[in-house]
């Protein structure tokens, strides 16, 4: 076991995850990559970029706003426009941005109309620093935007350019720290899968659960719960990747994705159960999506590329689908970092063509499906794996070799009431006797 797991708190003791060198080494891997780029310029929107250049970060209710914004010039440090107050904020509290942290607003996702003229300020903003540079002529990398910011830049002169692709790739490959919060973060969802198993039981909602998750992850320590997907009975096939009021009740399959960060580095975590008992076709099912993904992971290190992994996984033809993207996602791999979603990504629908090399430092997450014969339930897992020197460390440690039990606490006048049984057993034989004894002796025809 390579990876340490420390606490959530920093001591004078022992080393342990060191900010000043994430901090210094995000940067300098983007500045790297800009260096060798024809692109003069990246102007980032998408908040996990914006915290990987420039380390801040305001809370998560700004993640979906759009409204802060970075320019991560060439040979250059980055500037900073931030929400009101904050821009003063990270003046005193940010040493390594200092007065490069400005106030700018945006448009607020449209909210701020366009007679505001909130566009244009921010294309000048942009235009000045470039100009200032020498820059203003280059090509400006762009990783997401608001359309009348984008026409703003273009009326201006500017050329605009994809800088996702930069900004993805620079961040492909994990440092030592982002390495360690990945690891914490997912030790939290280890405790938070272990309280959920001691609760479950039938009477419990699905809503419940996902709040009991919540307590815990917040207690621990998270930054933010993105979701708890939290799939129980019918519900788990198809998969609809959201949770509602159902009730679980004895027999249930049941199956969650905890999402969550800490210090900004995500968890995607599946973890499957049933309740009470569980019939041979989920236990079947289970067995062979546990298969589907061991076999995965055993292909996981430097060297091996993406196409290699996802032909490993089934057609989509082969569980209940016309094709690949209508699959897509129940057989798949992703990177995991700032963002659920990085490089690489590994799916039937695009790697066996565009294969991509694993490379030390890595991490990402494999996650399997497969439906049960009975029409109805089906099984989900996933793990999280850190690519290494020599092969690769998996650091989501809940126990999912085999299919677990929650809420079986029966017993009869025998003894433990098995927990593989079916929710409609076929009669016995002293049954099947004494149907035919009845009817012969009430002279019932037999049909």
């Amino acid at each position: 076991m390579a990876l340490k797991t420390h606490g959530t708190m920093a001591v004078d003791w022992e080393q342990r995850i060191d900010m000043d060198r994430l901090r210094r080494e995000r940067l300098a891997r983007v500045k790297a990559l800009l260096a060798k780029s024809e692109v003069g310029a990246l102007l980032c929107f998408d908040m996990n970029n914006v915290r990987y250049i420039t380390a801040t970060h305001i809370g998560t209710w700004a993640q979906d706003k759009i409204s802060r914004f970075t320019l991560l010039p060439q040979n250059d440090e980055p500037i900073l426009w931030d929400f009101g107050s904050a821009a003063k904020h990270h003046q005193l509290n940010c040493p390594w941005l200092g007065e490069r942290s400005r106030p700018g607003i945006s448009l607020l996702r449209g909210a701020m109309s366009p007679e505001m003229g909130r566009a244009e300020d921010v294309a000048k903003k942009i235009k000045i620093e470039l100009e200032m540079r020498g820059l203003h002529k280059e090509p400006l990398g762009i990783d997401v935007v608001e359309p009348p910011i984008l026409f703003a830049l273009q009326r201006e002169g500017i050329n605009v350019v994809d800088g996702q692709q930069l900004m993805s790739d620079a961040r492909v490959i994990k440092t030592q720290d982002e390495i360690s919060l990945l690891n914490t973060s997912a030790m939290m969802v280890d405790a938070a899968y272990h309280d959920l198993y001691c609760a479950m039981k039938p009477g419990m909602r699905e809503n419940e659960a996902v709040g009991l998750v919540n307590k815990i992850l917040y207690d621990l320590g998270s930054e933010y719960v993105e979701g708890v997907n939290a799939i129980s009975g019918e519900r788990c096939n198809p998969h609809p990747h959201v949770f509602s009021d159902r009730v679980l009740r004895p027999g249930d399959p049941v199956y969650y994705d905890i999402l969550h960060s800490f210090m900004g580095y995500r968890t995607c975590y599946y973890r499957c159960f049933s309740i009470g008992y569980a019939s041979h076709a989920l236990i079947d099912a289970y067995s062979r999506c546990r298969d589907y993904l061991d076999a995965a992971i055993s292909l996981i290190r430097p060297g091996r590329t993406t196409g290699e992994i996802a032909s490993v996984w089934p057609k989509a033809q082969e569980f209940g689908f016309p094709n690949e993207e209508a699959a897509f996602a129940l057989q798949f791999g992703h990177g995991i970092g700032l963002a659920i979603w990085e490089k690489p990504v590994i799916s039937r629908l695009v790697s066996l063509e565009h294969s991509h090399e694993i490379k030390p430092g890595m991490v990402f997450a494999l996650e399997t499906f497969w439906p049960s014969t009975d029409g109805w339930s089906a099984a989900r897992i996933e793990e999280e794996i850190v690519v290494t020197e020599t092969g690769h460390e998996v650091i989501t440690r809940f126990p999912a070799e085999k299919l677990l039990v929650a809420g079986a606490h029966y017993f009869t006048v025998d003894g433990p009431l098995p927990t593989t049984r079916e929710h409609d057993p076929a009669p016995t034989q002293r049954i099947v006797e004494m149907v035919e004894a009845s009817a012969r002796i009430e002279q019932v025809v037999s049909r």
